[in-house]
């Protein structure tokens, strides 16, 4: 990951970083003698030491057992992964297959009273029907060369995972850009079955469903890459390559100022319910 590109996660490098520079000037050590003592070469400790290296585990360990520091070797183990976890390279979240993941964020859509998503290109997992959704994934897989077929058992998992809309006390707010409404994902006959589907669930109490027509003026504010809030403690962006996790307040803050601007230009209820309607005409019979 670029060192300057996804604050969050180099903002936590760097607390990291520094933690570990304090450690060595708490134990009275120079750069260069706990470079000798660790066995690597001192430029490594100054990298580690300005966020310009992501130290690993055994590195860590290293670290306090030179400083003497051994009891903090848990909790800065804890730390690291962490800071790994914000930054998530789609190969490495898919390597066991692709439900994997999915799994992995059920809880925090279970916990989650206000959800707020903002969608370019693509319907929102949480309103795809079956169909749809396996046309997502099995074309993920394509594209990404993920070994294991588990698409079947991954599309399940989001099936169900859409249980939310239904129980529980939970609001949920989308925005799409009306594209998302036209991108032949899996063929019209697929693109049919969801757009019906959206008609159907936007009528949910639970949801409110706005669409942004091509003929409103994007001065204020034009498209952004697609985002997911949770509540107001974290939010994940998806990306070409990897899977962002937000959860500093400042960048949350930004992420839910730049979705009530994008809200603001959508429109909602029967206009919305118009520009779908619109969208299914289009399609072949």
């Amino acid at each position: 990951m670029p060192d300057s590109q996804f604050s969050s996660a180099q903002s936590a490098r760097q607390a990291l970083a520094g933690r570990l520079q304090e450690i060595r000037l708490d134990a009275g050590l120079s750069a260069r003698a706990l470079s000798t003592a660790a066995g690597w070469h001192e430029a490594k400790t100054s990298r580690i030491e300005h966020a310009k290296q992501q130290p690993s585990e055994a590195d860590l360990r290293a670290w306090c057992c030179v400083c003497s520091a051994e009891k903090l070797i848990p909790e800065l183990i804890a730390e690291l992964r962490a800071v790994n976890s914000m930054w998530l390279d789609w190969r490495r979240a898919e390597r066991n297959g692709l439900k994997h993941l999915n799994v992995s964020v059920r809880d925090i859509y279970e916990r989650t009273r206000q959800f707020r998503s903002y969608c370019q290109s693509m319907i929102p997992g949480l309103l795809q029907t079956p169909e749809y959704t396996t046309a997502v994934l099995a074309s993920l897989r394509e594209r990404r060369q993920v070994q294991v077929d588990d698409v079947a058992s991954a599309v399940a998992e989001r099936m169900d995972r859409q249980h939310v809309l239904y129980e529980g006390d939970h609001r949920f707010a989308f925005v799409l850009e009306l594209a998302a409404l036209r991108y032949q994902v899996g063929g019209p006959e697929v693109l049919t079955g969801q757009l019906r589907h959206l008609l159907d669930v936007m009528q949910l109490a639970s949801v409110s469903l706005g669409i942004i027509p091509t003929s409103v003026d994007r001065t204020p504010r034009w498209p952004v890459e697609d985002f997911y809030i949770f509540d107001n403690k974290q939010a994940n962006v998806e990306l070409v390559s990897g899977f962002l996790t937000i959860t500093h307040p400042r960048e949350i803050a930004m992420y839910a100022e730049s979705f009530a601007a994008l809200s603001k230009l959508a429109v909602y209820g029967s206009r919305a319910r118009r520009l779908i309607t619109a969208a299914l005409a289009e399609l072949p019979d």
